[in-house]
């Protein structure tokens, strides 16, 4: 098995800005607020987090292939 990732690029659809984060390891971020435009960023559904969603490397439960906080 691969090391985890802990880094993410989150990109926002509204505008366009990118930035790293560290991503959480034992938990899903559910929102994040644009650097940029503010707009609040909730995952799309079907995804567990805004890493899974906007991000460039999935969250570090759906890396490691266990559960997370996804309710779907």
């Amino acid at each position: 098995m691969s090391a985890v990732i802990l880094q993410s690029v989150l990109t926002c659809p509204q505008c366009g800005f990118a930035k790293q984060e560290a991503m959480p390891t034992d938990a899903c971020q559910f929102f994040y607020e644009c650097g940029s435009c503010k707009t609040l960023l909730r995952p799309t559904p079907g995804d567990c987090c805004v890493f899974c969603s906007f991000g460039t490397v999935k969250c570090p439960p759906f890396q490691e292939q266990r559960e997370c906080c996804s309710t779907a």
